[in-house]
């Protein structure tokens, strides 16, 4: 059947809900914005009021049978070139989790990058899945890691040929892509399915220039964020499915077991006023990101102290396989400052939030939302930042570890170690001890230390260094890292 998508369904049922003049007695209980507070409607403004309706009883009918949602999903299936879509208001965080559980159960193996968002990790305690980790691509020099490689993929099924699947993350929040078809192929020749976590690849359908997608390359399920860099409102994900190697039904199952029977209509209609935008303008969107990122880019590389992180940097042997340039990814080492200690200098002098900052980094993420004007901002802010460099050299030094020494035995399983009795002890004690919670440096998100590894002293110092130089670790028992919660003796 022929899809039309100058409609989108839930839009369109909101406008329908509003002009039949609708009147609920049923939740939400500020019916209407009638019952919320004046103060918080001059903030929030009506509009986000009067689009928060009940999906089922009031955008539709009791039973759904005007099937607005289906139609959606169905129409972002056929803009991305899908089998089935399902929609979240949960990020990519719970649709992450329900593919896991989909693919693998208690009990039995997932390979997984060990470069995986956090969200895959509460993903393998909640599942008791045992992880068979892949190691990613370790560029030394910059002390970070691309996605891992098709031939690690390879080795890890060849040592544990029982394992269901396996989980890759690409994008990476630095932009750099994983050679996804190489591994598609390597999962498919055993019959197994690949999972990607693509939170941060919702325009890559739309454009030819940008990395190649998980469902043109072949993965079997694709988890998006379309709130990342796409027009969706925070916590509004899609995942997507293809091939015969997973069930649909499975897969719904699981997303409504994990989900919330509450989902807010906002969120699906900005999933679905994404998709319209992106299937009729897309291409004309990105074109014009692409050429203001390229600007913007060159015009970074002739600031003092600014290095701006490039293909060549990220790709080629040993590294990436592609590279998105809309995060603009800078390395700041020679201002002699930290990613951390100038992310907010910026955010203090110029009101502008980055969206990455570690130890020798920031990062600007470019979007189809920038312009001119916005870019012209960011480089105001950036030459200021370099002509007072000299203020923020003071910076705390991060102690970060060689790759060999950022891994650490996984002596339980995460699951067991999540769930068993817990003690907190000092940090600088805690070496040898098995971690008892995750803990996660944030921005990007990334674990560096899983329940069930054994604590070393490089990966405390890199932490406990990190913390005293601006690192927020939002996940520890302790953000400060005085004690780390480790199993109990």
């Amino acid at each position: 059947m022929g899809h039309n998508h100058d409609e989108a369904p839930v839009l369109d049922a909101l406008a329908r809900y509003h002009d039949a003049d609708e009147l609920g007695f049923s939740p939400p209980g500020h019916k209407q914005a009638r019952g919320a507070d004046p103060r918080a409607r001059a903030v929030l403004g009506d509009a986000v009021y009067l689009g928060d309706v009940l999906a089922s009883g009031g955008l539709d009918d009791r039973l759904s049978r005007g099937e607005v949602l289906e139609r959606a999903e169905e129409l972002m299936a056929d803009a991305v070139r899908a089998d089935h879509t399902f929609f979240s208001t949960c990020g990519s965080s719970l649709s992450v989790k329900a593919a896991m559980l989909t693919v693998t159960c208690h009990g039995r193996g997932l390979i997984v990058g060990r470069d995986a968002h956090k969200s895959v990790i509460a993903g393998l305690i909640l599942s008791g899945v045992e992880p068979v980790w892949v190691e990613p691509e370790w560029d030394p020099e910059r002390r970070l890691a691309h996605p891992p490689s098709a031939a690690a993929y390879e080795k890890a099924f060849t040592e544990h040929p029982e394992a269901d699947g396996a989980l890759v993350t690409s994008p990476t929040p630095y932009g750099t892509a994983a050679d996804l078809r190489g591994i598609a192929e390597v999962c498919h020749r055993r019959g197994k399915p690949l999972i990607v976590d693509e939170a941060w690849g919702a325009h890559l359908p739309f454009h030819d220039a940008l990395p190649s997608w998980a469902m043109d390359a072949g993965a079997d399920v694709c988890v998006t964020s379309i709130h990342k860099m796409g027009s969706g409102l925070e916590q509004g994900s899609v995942f997507h499915l293809q091939g015969d190697l997973l069930d649909p039904a499975e897969l719904a199952s699981r997303a409504d077991l994990l989900g919330t029977t509450s989902p807010n209509v906002l969120l699906y209609a900005g999933i679905d006023g994404w998709r319209r935008q992106m299937v009729q303008h897309g291409h004309r969107l990105i074109d014009d990101a692409l050429r203001l990122a390229d600007r913007t880019r060159a015009d970074i590389e002739k600031i003092d102290g600014f290095h701006v992180n490039d293909a060549d940097d990220f790709c080629g042997p040993g590294r990436a396989a592609a590279f998105d340039p809309l995060p603009v990814v800078m390395d700041i080492e020679s201002l002699g400052t930290t990613g951390y200690r100038a992310a907010d200098w910026l955010r203090e002098h110029h009101r502008l939030d980055m969206h990455l900052f570690d130890h020798r980094r920031i990062s600007a993420q470019l979007t189809h939302a920038d312009d001119e004007q916005t870019a012209d901002r960011l480089l105001t802010a950036l030459r200021d930042l370099a002509d007072h460099a000299d203020a923020l050299r003071s910076a705390p030094r991060v102690d970060v570890p060689a790759p060999a020494e950022l891994r650490m035995t996984q002596a339980r399983l995460p699951r067991d170690a999540y769930f068993e009795p817990h003690e907190d002890v000092p940090a600088h004690h805690a070496a040898g001890r098995v971690a008892g919670e995750m803990i996660t440096p944030y921005p990007p998100g990334i674990p560096a230390v899983l329940p069930g590894e054994r604590l070393t002293e490089p990966v405390l110092r890199y932490l406990t260094t990190g913390v005293a130089a601006g690192m927020n670790l939002p996940d520890a028992a302790d953000p400060r890292l005085k004690t780390v919660r480790v199993l109990a003796e």
